[in-house]
């Protein structure tokens, strides 16, 4: 199928869920940095979307990467991308819009204004009469440094506020200079605004940022936005397809941050302090989605600690539909939620322990013990749930092999639990992901453990877990080859975005080809055949607490030497206490 011919497809294949505008007269195509079928599961892109499209002065459209097959004839043909909606050259946008929730799309960014005949640089594209190019989402709020300089302007934060603030900072400027001669200064107002041309790192002698020289006015920091009370916004499907990888679902956001401080995870320090929606509220919205599809999604960091859960998965079980929440913390099971998850045919429910062994939930700040493990997955089982599926990450920061050893030995004791019980247990799948340092958390300055003892410590668990439950167990382990591309993305500067262009250049779109190509440019540096930087040292080099690290300039308003206490405290396997939003303001979120 030709690619305008699938779009049409799509598009008839779709049903959206509010009142279409007509538009007005500013043309911006809204981006998702990967395909289709995953950017109608991202709720962020949706919302980002729907406040584009809502707004009488725009006329929005839509843009995805291409399929691979599609992509392959784009290059073939020379045919340029275009637009989703309406079939327009992405060149007659006067803004492009992207929405990039994983830093792993970085990559994709380039693809795309490659295929869309747009110049990858800022430079290149200065004085010419190209679309602006802007860029927000999850993965922005971390880093932002490798996409710098293709990016004209970033928005960092939470949208629902600082978009409509942009646009009619946009259209006051666009009014007095014309479309084509907007000052990117006078969007230097919108608070979270990030215009990277204002910023210049400056290099030592060792290749890390000495300082930062900030050329704009008022202050060099750039304050992510955050939305105090989410129950002024709904955040749920707005437009529905199957063909999405969540298309049986109807997607609910619950809350946004996580209380439990566990310090690898970027989640819960970015969106600092936790939010959450009402119960009511996300009932209401749950029974709205009722009417579209029989399973409700609830989305979050992790859904056992929002309040209310239970009874708003027993009112989705009694209104005849199901609840899938994306993650579960153990020790907030209740048997109330449990018998509610179980109700109309839930049958496979995931829980995070992190880690095997009690020393390393200590190192991570899980605040979750193996008892409260064995129990959730008791209820969760007795309740009639038959298949789990059990989180864990490798690699992570004071490791040892007994540690993952342990994986494999709570996993058997699960599920011997569970046949203990005389309950059917299907399946339990072990999903196991390499620890990639994230911006913005206590293990920031740590680096990926080496591809090949990853693989090592992967093959180790393999087979242990084929000695204890064989064929009743499932291990799926994340390639340490993707995680290696991802942390060098992750604790990035400028000089990353370098490598992404030649991965764009050659075509890499493939993880092998990637891996391949990084290889190369690690053997050319170490040869000084080449003037990229070597990958490692954004990978497997611990960065030094003092060094200005490339995200230093956003405020997330936490403090560093915050995290760097808590990195502090996992060397000594100290735990600390969750978030208490009401008394404490010890990290500088509250």
């Amino acid at each position: 199928m030709f690619p305008r011919q699938r779009a049409l497809a799509r598009i008839a294949n779709e049903k959206v869920l509010y009142e279409r505008q007509a538009g007005g007269d500013i043309r911006i195509c809204v981006a998702y940095a990967n395909v289709y079928r995953l950017a109608m599961a991202n709720l962020g892109f949706q919302a980002v979307y729907h406040i584009f499209e809502s707004d009488p002065r725009v006329a929005a459209d839509r843009a995805f990467l291409p399929d691979a097959d599609e992509r392959a004839a784009i290059r073939t043909r020379r045919n340029p991308l275009v637009s989703f909606e309406r079939g327009d050259a992405l060149t007659d946008f006067e803004i492009i819009a992207f929405s990039i929730s994983f830093e792993t799309d970085y990559l994709n960014l380039l693809s795309f204004l490659r295929m869309a005949g747009i110049p990858l640089t800022r430079a290149a594209r200065a004085g010419r009469n190209y679309p602006l190019i802007i860029a927000g989402g999850s993965a922005v709020f971390l880093n932002p440094e490798p996409i710098a300089d293709y990016v004209d302007l970033f928005l960092i934060g939470e949208g629902e506020e600082m978009v409509p603030e942009f646009l009619a900072a946009y259209q006051e400027a666009r009014a007095g200079a014309g479309r084509a001669a907007v000052p990117i200064e006078a969007l230097a107002q919108v608070e979270g605004a990030y215009i990277p041309d204002h910023f210049m790192p400056e290099l030592d002698e060792c290749g890390r940022i000495a300082r930062v020289v900030y050329r704009g006015a008022g202050k060099p920091r750039v304050n992510r936005r955050l939305i105090n009370d989410l129950n002024r916004f709904t955040t749920a499907s707005l437009i529905l397809t199957r063909e999405s990888v969540f298309g049986d679902m109807y997607l609910v956001e619950a809350s946004r941050g996580c209380q439990w401080g566990c310090r690898f995870c970027a989640a819960g320090f970015m969106y600092r302090p936790i939010r959450y929606r009402s119960p009511d509220t996300l009932i209401e919205q749950a029974t709205r989605g009722l009417a579209e599809r029989d399973v409700i999604g609830l989305v979050g960091a992790e859904m056992a600690s929002v309040p209310g859960v239970a009874g708003i998965a027993s009112a989705v079980a009694d209104a005849g539909g199901r609840l899938s929440p994306s993650s579960l913390k153990a020790d907030c099971i209740s048997p109330a939620l449990a018998t509610a998850l179980a109700r109309n045919g839930n049958r496979s429910v995931t829980v995070a322990p992190e880690a095997g062994s009690e020393r390393m939930r200590k190192v991570i700040n899980k605040n979750l013990s193996e008892r409260e493990i064995l129990d959730a997955a008791a209820l969760l089982v007795g309740g009639g749930v038959e298949n789990l599926k059990l989180y864990f990450m490798i690699g992570l920061p004071e490791e040892r092999d007994d540690d993952v050893l342990e994986i494999a030995r709570l996993t058997g004791t699960i599920l011997e639990r569970a046949r203990a019980q005389k309950k059917r247990v299907g399946h339990v799948t072990v999903s196991l992901n390499p620890f990639v340092p994230k911006p913005w958390t206590p293990f920031q300055w740590d680096p990926m453990a080496e591809t090949a003892s990853l693989k090592r410590k992967i093959a180790m668990l393999r087979a242990a877990l084929g000695r204890i439950g064989g064929a009743a167990i499932e291990l799926d382990a994340e390639s340490p080859r993707e995680a290696y591309f991802q942390t060098m993305v992750s604790r990035g500067d400028r000089r990353v975005g370098r490598i992404l262009e030649r991965l764009s250049e050659r075509e890499c779109d493939e993880p092998g080809a990637i891996w391949h190509e990084l290889r190369a440019i690690r053997r050319e540096a170490a040869d000084g055949a080449t003037d990229l930087p070597d990958p490692d040292f954004y990978v497997t080099r611990s960065y030094t607490h003092d060094e200005v690290l490339p995200w230093d300039f956003i405020d997330h308003h936490i403090e560093k030497w915050f995290l760097h206490s808590e990195r502090k405290k996992a060397h000594y396997e100290h735990q600390t206490k969750p978030c208490d939003v009401t008394r404490c303001t010890v990290c500088g979120a509250c």
